[in-house]
């Protein structure tokens, strides 16, 4: 419980609104969530308008409402605004006593890699000594709790991120490092100028569907670099220096840019070799060498560790000698180019690659990891960005040699039509359906389909899908893992014992 006056007291926007004394009990977006005593922030989403809800949320019991556009007939405080999800993320930090004020956070965002890179950069705080805590798409680590995030979620919430930065102060933890989306910075789901590290994997074609456009998703991302950290230190704004992103957002950047990745850049990787266990290189700073060995795959991981090496040494301080020791704890991040072994004579993979780029370089790395041919297994989501299921396809039928289209959340749309328009990019790009790409629209069936076609040295990799642990038909949301599937069809394949395969629907 908070008094109305006490919460809009820090609010630019609000703290000269002279609100009424009156106590608020919980702060909601959702007028269906609104209880008695809450204050209810009208937002604009993609599929409503918080502001038709206005009187709804009055009779479900809100003491007071905040908005963007006039409220006629109202029976309770208003308050209008210019942007009221930014004030949505100002009153969620108000709400919880400023969490962020307390704790060194560091963002790392960028189209793939983000994931990968949070952890690498958990581990290197542990390894130095820092009471640190994390929040990825896979999971959110608080002192000895983890919590599992592995249904379709990005950034979380406002009121979720400040009550997870709340619970680690409480665990009396300082420092936090977070995965933030281009969702999360649109939606101000998270505040720019809380964050003392930045950290840019990569920008490539995603979320156009949400966005309208490159440049909007860009200008999206970098609202992490160009917002100055609000605390006495400067900001540090780690940036990948070969990806296109890397001109504007230097020259913008509110704060020491620092790059990696190139042979030019502050930060860079020597001597790289890969196996299928992992890879080993040499990385280069302004303080010297430091051999790796790290539990990951592919020449993409190898800039991860820079980014998140770069952000450790530079943003935190770390001495590159334990930087190094986190890089060689970290065992490998679930559904990231996970091994599935269940006796099998060739290699079958499991990964997150859901971009074209992301697809690109992960059948990259399987074509180093494996002698015989590389078989890739994946779809593209429904009400997402339609423009990616064509340039997928034409990246796989001229990078794997055996590509079979599949399911992937299609949501309420028809999936045989998700399935063409893919069809037709691999058709595009070369592909000949039969020869080299196959349609099969239930993914189990599918997966089992490429792990048929697989001879010993070949490599089988089921994408998109990861760590997830669920598939959306309709609306409605089935229980679903592509590592269960994948060692499901395997155990069949080869007369093993294994998991059964999950249900989709469309099974049979």
């Amino acid at each position: 419980m908070m008094n109305l006056q006490e919460l809009f007291s820090d609010i630019p926007s609000l703290k000269d609104a002279s609100p009424p004394p009156i106590d608020v009990s919980f702060l909601t977006v959702d007028s269906r969530e609104t209880i008695p005593g809450a204050l209810f922030i009208a937002v604009c989403g993609v599929n409503a308008d918080g502001h038709q809800f206005l009187h709804q949320a009055a009779e479900n019991g809100a003491v007071a409402a905040i908005g963007e556009k006039p409220a006629d007939n109202l029976p309770i405080p208003y308050f209008r605004v210019s942007n009221s999800r930014r004030v949505f993320s100002e009153l969620a930090a108000a709400w919880y006593g400023y969490p962020a004020r307390q704790l060194t956070l560091l963002g790392v965002t960028g189209t793939d890699g983000k994931t990968t890179t949070v952890n690498l950069l958990y581990q290197m705080m542990k390894a130095a000594g820092l009471r640190a805590g994390m929040i990825s798409t896979v999971n959110a680590v608080v002192g000895d709790r983890v919590m599992d995030t592995g249904l379709h979620v990005t950034t979380p919430d406002p009121m979720e991120v400040q009550a997870l930065l709340a619970d680690m102060v409480q665990a009396g933890l300082t420092h936090a490092v977070l995965e933030v989306t281009s969702h999360g910075l649109a939606q101000h789901r998270v505040l720019p100028d809380d964050f003392r590290v930045a950290i840019l994997t990569n920008i490539t074609h995603e979320h156009l569907d949400y966005h309208g456009s490159y440049q909007a998703y860009h200008d999206a991302k970098a609202m992490l670099f160009r917002v100055a950290y609000a605390g006495a230190q400067p900001k540090v704004c780690v940036i990948n220096k070969g990806d296109q992103s890397y001109d504007d957002l230097s020259r913008t950047a509110q704060g020491r840019v620092i790059g990696y990745g190139t042979p030019c850049a502050e930060y860079r990787a020597e001597d790289v070799r890969y196996s299928p266990s992992g890879l080993h290189a040499v990385l280069a700073g302004p303080a010297g060498k430091q051999a790796i060995d790290a539990h990951l795959l592919g020449e993409y991981n190898v800039q991860n560790i820079l980014a998140a090496y770069a952000a450790a040494v530079e943003g935190l301080g770390i001495s590159p000698g334990v930087a190094v020791e986190g890089i060689a704890a970290l065992p490998g991040i679930p559904g990231r180019m996970e091994i599935i072994e269940m006796g099998q004579p060739f290699l079958a993979v499991v990964d997150f690659a859901h971009t074209p780029n992301a697809l690109q370089v992960t059948l990259e790395t399987c074509r180093d990891l494996c002698e015989g041919r590389v078989i890739a297994v994946f779809g593209s989501a429904g009400l997402r960005d339609r423009e990616k299921r064509r340039m997928m396809a034409e990246v796989s039928v001229q990078a794997a040699d055996m590509t079979v289209l599949t399911a992937e959340d299609p949501r309420t749309e028809d999936l045989d039509r998700i399935l063409a328009e893919m069809a037709e990019g691999a058709v595009s790009a070369g592909g000949e359906e039969g020869e080299t790409f196959l349609r099969v629209a239930d993914r189990g069936d599918a997966i089992s389909c490429a792990l048929q076609l697989a001879a010993p040295g070949d490599l089988v990799v089921a994408c998109g899908k990861g760590h997830e642990q669920s598939m959306c038909f309709g609306e409605e949301e089935y229980p679903w893992d592509d590592r269960t599937a994948m060692r499901a069809a395997l155990a069949q394949l080869i007369g093993v014992t294994g998991p059964a395969m999950p249900f989709l629907p469309t099974q049979g």
